[in-house]
């Protein structure tokens, strides 16, 4: 009888912590990174305001998800790191229906940035 409750009770305790440990496990994705910034020549008559409603400012750490990324798991609010960019970033934006597995980055005004970045493949780690 011991024997089973011990048996139980460790089989309880492994179960706990495979899960647990598969639960924490962050989501990663392979993405590919535009940059864009908050003036009417890149988005419309009021660029400091993405698609939810949240003011963008210059210096934030903000991302636009292609509609296909949310279906994947990122929301509005949701936190994550760009592989080759320090920091954690927010989904404060969504873009055009037209976009498949892609984030445009947040760079404010700075226009000359967000062509020096161009184009990238990144890992988008979903924290």
């Amino acid at each position: 009888m011991k024997k089973n409750i011990l048996a139980y009770f460790l089989l309880t305790i492994a179960l706990m912590f495979s899960v647990s440990s598969y639960a924490a496990k962050p989501k990663k994705m392979h993405v590919t990174a535009t940059a864009y910034n908050s003036v009417r020549a890149q988005t419309n008559s009021n660029p400091s305001i993405a698609a939810w409603g949240d003011r963008l400012k210059p210096g934030m750490k903000a991302i636009a998800v292609s509609r296909d990324l949310l279906r994947k798991g990122l929301k509005r609010g949701s936190k994550v790191k760009i592989s080759g960019l320090p920091g954690e970033y927010v989904v404060l934006d969504k873009m055009h229906h037209r976009w498949r597995n892609k984030i445009d980055i947040y760079m404010g005004k700075d226009i000359r940035a967000a062509k020096r970045w161009g184009r990238r493949k990144v890992t988008l780690t979903l924290l």
